[in-house]
């Protein structure tokens, strides 16, 4: 364990750490780690605590994580078994409780049987979840009853999320986060009507991460919750993921490993909706070797628009009528490159709005991201003539803590229902409009909301400019009536 958790366990900051490390000889002398980032044994330091009266007893949930963070094999391991048995006592209690009555021993040899059966039905036969052997399993015993007797009183799902919660917070720059504001946010754009919310549904992120926007939709209400699937690079991540999705919904969850644009696992889906936040500024995402492939519709991205090649992936993997909401860099609007793919986009109808969020919304932090809404153009349909443009970013202060993502939701979403609903929406200086497609087709295809949003109106309009001129009358009559009369003159009475 790190500082960082002998802190969090002993309920105080590091620099006490810090100071018991400098002022006590008998502190435990760290077993790994680096010189400025040191790592302790959990038994030494749980001993020396209760030893100080520093601890009473270490709580079974920060136990359960100092096995997970200082496990053999690692921490993505131990989250991988934590997760596979989570789901066995989630889905399959009664067989749980039979095997957590063996010794160690006997149940390193009997678990996995019973996580590959509990497994394959939640995720699928080829699920990316390997099965542990008896022999990766010995060395885990503690931790997986530990996890099981945590789960009892906070459920299954609760306990996984915590886990991954720390693990993710460990590991800051080694994972891209969607936040859930924007998660939420764009789970609900892709709806669709409110008829569709009612009948079984198919969710595809193609790049789906650590899972927040599947878990989102997944979350996000109707009935019956929409069956999610899910492909991602990096195959821990994927088992982790896929854990996370099947802990959370009894829908249908599948996840794959693998590159989407060029190993795509779901390449004869048509799915209700699919989100993504994609890897911004790819150079190598398959351009020479995925020059004459089909889902080119639109165009042929340039090396330097990856984006506009999830783009038409996700518009592949749609149903006519349905519906992608993608996660953008704002520089994807503008670029000259991808100035003949965003006129296709918008000639055939397929791309229905452009959101700018506010700066701090999701990584890159520093940046004010979009979120693009698009539908598959049917074959009967007619292009729309309209796009939607909207502008969030005065909604929320600065800092990305503080972002009011109830106002900034409300605030899309009825600009979003009322396009939906009538092909254009009234004209909100500074926040929203509709604007007719044929005046974004020029040189540069612009789609920036703020190069097309007239500027808001100054004040309150009419009653703030009435309001500012009886303040201005009030202030000159005092100022008046505070000034001094001016000396008499030498001929003034």
């Amino acid at each position: 364990m790190t500082a960082a958790g002998i802190a969090r366990l002993a309920g105080v900051g590091r620099a006490a750490v810090s100071n018991w490390r400098r002022r006590h000889p008998d502190f435990p002398q760290p077993t790994g780690g680096s010189e400025t980032s040191p790592t302790f044994a959990l038994g030494d330091v749980e001993q020396w605590l209760r030893h100080q009266g520093k601890l009473a007893e270490v709580p079974l949930r920060e136990r359960v994580w100092q096995q997970v963070a200082g496990h053999p094999a690692g921490a993505v391991t131990a989250l991988r078994y934590a997760g596979s048995v989570l789901l066995l006592v989630r889905d399959r209690p009664a067989a749980w409780l039979e095997l957590a009555a063996l010794g160690d021993l006997k149940l390193s040899e009997q678990l996995p049987t019973a996580l590959e059966s509990a497994l394959a039905a939640r995720l699928g036969e080829h699920h990316p979840v390997g099965i542990p052997t008896t022999a990766e399993l010995a060395v885990s015993s503690a931790l997986l009853r530990g996890a099981a007797e945590l789960a009892s009183g906070r459920g299954a799902a609760h306990v996984y999320e915590f886990l991954l919660g720390r693990h993710f917070e460990a590991n800051p720059r080694q994972y891209t986060l969607t936040p859930p504001g924007p998660a939420e946010l764009m789970a609900a754009l892709g709806e669709g009507s409110p008829a569709d919310r009612h009948r079984p549904r198919t969710v595809l992120d193609p790049a789906c991460g650590t899972g927040g926007l599947l878990h989102a939709a997944a979350a996000g209400g109707g009935t019956p919750a929409p069956a999610v699937l899910g492909q991602e690079s990096d195959p821990d991540l994927a088992a982790l993921t896929a854990l996370r999705l099947a802990l959370h919904s009894d829908a249908r969850v599948r996840v794959h490993a693998g590159d989407s644009l060029r190993a795509d696992a779901f390449p004869d889906t048509a799915a209700d909706t699919v989100l993504c936040h994609p890897p911004f500024n790819e150079r190598n995402w398959g351009h020479e070797e995925l020059a004459y492939d089909p889902r080119w519709e639109y165009g042929f991205p340039a090396r330097t628009e990856s984006e506009l090649a999830w783009v038409q992936h996700a518009l592949a993997r749609l149903r006519d009528g349905g519906t992608a909401v993608l996660l953008m860099p704002p520089a994807a609007a503008s670029r000259r490159s991808g100035r003949r793919i965003r006129a296709d986009l918008l000639r055939r109808g397929a791309l229905r709005a452009v959101i700018a969020l506010p700066t701090g919304a999701a990584p890159p932090y520093n940046i004010p991201l979009h979120v693009w809404v698009l539908r598959r153009p049917g074959a009967q349909a007619s292009p729309a003539p309209h796009v939607l443009l909207a502008e969030t970013g005065d909604l929320a202060p600065a800092g990305r803590d503080k972002l009011p993502w109830q106002t900034v939701r409300t605030e899309v979403l009825g600009a979003w229902e009322d396009f939906e609903r009538h092909g254009t929406v009234e004209e909100q200086p500074g926040r929203c409009r509709s604007l007719p497609v044929i005046d974004l087709l020029d040189d540069d295809v612009d789609l920036a909301p703020a190069r097309h949003l007239p500027p808001p109106a100054a004040g309150s309009g009419a009653a703030g400019l009435a309001d500012v001129h009886d303040r201005l009358r009030s202030a000159l009559r005092r100022t008046g009536e505070l000034t001094p009369a001016p000396p008499a003159g030498p001929g003034d009475p």
